[in-house]
């Protein structure tokens, strides 16, 4: 598989309305997201911390002018492995019609190198169990099952 050439650049306040639409666009986002025109402010809100804090980095991929997929990096600086810190990829999302053609792993790729040149010892992620494919697409990459993730929602 070639893959489709995009450029990944830091995600702009005018990117969060197709980030949203690629947040809802599966069976766990189509009911904890509200994608609604005008969206709703939290979005943007939300948009305002990440982009004030220095350990969250949210990116988007880019091809022909149009958003087409996005990720979360956050840089989660720890006491344990030495005083490691570690990368967490959240929000991982490629457009549905643009699936298949390498994007998510670029966006993967440039997690990794960005997390390691942080100085990250390790990166993670959590998938929901029901996302097998996305299960399979992160083995593929290197990602390993190693943890067992618990949830508390409010």
């Amino acid at each position: 598989m070639n893959a489709e050439a995009v450029s990944i650049r830091p995600a702009r306040r005018e990117d969060v309305a197709a980030i949203v639409a690629m947040l809802a666009d599966d069976h766990l986002g189509r009911a904890r997201e509200r994608v609604e025109d005008p969206l709703p402010s939290a979005y943007y809100d939300a948009f305002a911390r990440i982009a004030r804090d220095p350990n969250l980095t949210l990116v988007v991929a880019e091809s022909e002018g149009r958003v087409v997929g996005c990720l979360q990096l956050a840089i989660l600086p720890g006491l344990s492995s030495q005083g490691g810190s570690r990368g967490l990829l959240e929000d991982v999302r490629v457009a549905t019609e643009c699936r298949s053609r390498g994007i998510g792993e670029q966006l993967v790729q440039w997690a990794v190198t960005e997390a390691k040149a942080r100085g990250c010892n390790l990166v993670e992620l959590l998938t929901h169990q029901t996302r097998v494919d996305a299960q399979r697409f992160y083995k593929r990459l290197g990602f390993t099952a190693s943890h067992v993730g618990m949830t508390v929602r409010f």
